[in-house]
């Protein structure tokens, strides 16, 4: 199976193409630019939205669900937020079809057109600050804190599976409060919440940091952001919180009655993960072998290969360790299937990425051992049938830290402080990764970088300290660093 992957090293893009393909994660659909989320695929997915979702709860957000469809006049009561979505909506303006009367199927009924176009949903703000307008009258109503689950619409030209699809899953948060301060907080918060999520259980590490005016998102007053580093030296947006200020407030007369019986616009925040983490976690920790996943999102955590084909002794070991594994709250599979050769089930699960095999085989027995092989370092090895529980359990953790000390390291080592332009190009096209320069703060700047070398302001790190220097484009003077990469 490794054979049919493309190799990192020849062409990045399609070893990730047929990682996506071949450990069955996702495919493309008939319609151009969405895709088919594959069980696997939708496994994982499943483990990051559980995770989250319990994280949002303990944060004390609750869940609720807006329209999927959102009136064309919505859109265009915040400026920004309009002028950044115009070019990705996908609009509604029939609600019904009728027979071809020349017998080619079915038709728009140009009857049936609607009063006002509705916008398949691109993002939520304005249907939902349409609907809290009935829901907040006073400061007893603050803070408002509600999360929805849901797909969105953003018709994309160029797709790659999981990272840029037309329609994709992901979480929106939107909420409400009665301060400056409070929802400034709720937007910090969140992104920490968010940098926890990515490297606490994707084993991804991530930079925290501001966006600039030209990268925040449309609407927004400043956009927080969490960026990761993938295999290929080019970085990814993993996560974003946004603070609204009160500009949806004002755009739909969203007010409450403070304590001294006045009233004010509230203040909002939103923030969003997608499924394209999914794709961060591909190339991530993946290989020229397949998949690899950190055991805290893998589906299945372990797999026992009965070897060569199971009997009544050799079945009872296997079920009795996925007994005791499943009572320390690990996934097992027992793949007992004799239509399939051991080498090709071995093959089959490092595609993957299954964390841990067992291998149990009637020489094993007799020595009293089963054979562990680790999915991330390859290493095989022969242990106890008294000490395979024990050293399984020891290994979701060791395996969890050892990808993220790998992903930690390969950061570092394309991590770039550069104070000119040569040494910025350099680093841009001989290694790749995060590098780090003054910039002179202008938005005219910043666009030209991006189309002389195709890098992208990703953040302005939290904490990053005050640094005088001069813009590596410019030479005009700077106060602080910025963090440049190419990115997806």
């Amino acid at each position: 199976m490794a054979r049919e992957i493309t190799p990192r090293s020849e062409n990045y893009s399609q070893w990730y193409n047929d990682i996506v393909k071949k450990a069955g994660l996702a495919e493309h659909s008939a319609v151009r630019g969405c895709m088919v989320i594959k069980p696997y695929g939708f496994a994982i997915w499943e483990k990051m939205q559980a995770q989250l979702d319990k994280m949002f709860k303990e944060s004390g957000h609750v869940n609720a669900y807006f329209p999927l469809f959102i009136p064309k006049s919505f859109l265009s009561k915040e400026a920004d937020h309009v002028e950044g979505f115009a070019k990705e909506c996908a609009v509604v303006t029939h609600y019904r079809l009728k027979q071809d009367p020349n017998g080619q199927g079915v038709v728009v009924d140009p009857e049936a057109r609607l009063e006002e176009e509705l916008i398949v949903r691109p993002t939520s703000e304005t249907i939902i600050w349409n609907t809290y307008r009935d829901w907040i009258n006073s400061y007893r109503d603050l803070p408002l804190l509600i999360n929805q689950w849901a797909n969105v619409v953003r018709w994309e030209m160029r797709t790659r599976l999981f990272l840029r699809t037309a329609e994709f899953l992901w979480q929106e948060g939107h909420t409400a409060h009665a301060t400056e301060a409070e929802a400034v907080e709720e937007t910090r918060r969140m992104q920490g919440i968010y940098a926890s999520f990515a490297e606490d259980f994707m084993a991804m590490p991530v930079i925290q940091g501001v966006k600039t005016e030209n990268e925040r998102f449309a609407g927004a007053v400043d956009t927080y952001t969490i960026e990761a580093l993938m295999q290929d030296g080019r970085a990814l947006q993993a996560g974003t919180s946004h603070f609204l200020g009160q500009n949806f407030a004002k755009a739909f007369d969203v007010k409450y009655l403070n304590q001294n019986n006045k009233e004010e616009f509230v203040w909002a925040t939103s923030w969003g993960v997608s499924t394209r983490l999914m794709g961060g976690l591909i190339m991530t920790h993946s290989d020229d072998d397949g998949l690899v996943l950190p055991p805290k999102l893998a589906p299945i955590q372990v797999v026992i290969v009965p070897i060569p084909k199971p009997g009544p002794e050799i079945a009872e070991v296997a079920d009795k360790i996925a007994a005791e594994l499943r009572s320390e709250g690990i996934t097992v599979k027992i793949d007992d299937d004799a239509k399939k050769r051991p080498g090709f089930k071995f093959a089959e699960y490092e595609m993957q990425g299954i964390p841990v095999r067992i291998g149990i085989g009637k020489r094993d027995l007799e020595k009293n051992q089963i054979e562990i092989a680790r999915r991330d370092t390859k290493e095989k090895f022969q242990v106890s049938l008294d000490q395979g529980v024990a050293t399984v359990v020891e290994l979701m953790e060791d395996i969890q830290k050892n990808l993220w000390n790998k992903a930690v390291d390969y950061r570092a080592t394309h991590w770039t402080v550069a104070d000119d332009w040569d040494a910025f190009v350099r680093a841009l096209d001989e290694k790749g990764g995060f590098v780090s320069a003054h910039w002179d703060g202008t938005r005219e700047t910043e666009v030209k970088i991006k189309e002389m070398t195709k890098a992208t302001i990703r953040c302005i790190p939290n904490g990053q300290p005050k640094e005088d220097g001069l813009c590596i484009l410019t030479g005009k003077k700077s106060s602080r660093r910025v963090l440049f990469a190419r990115a997806y």
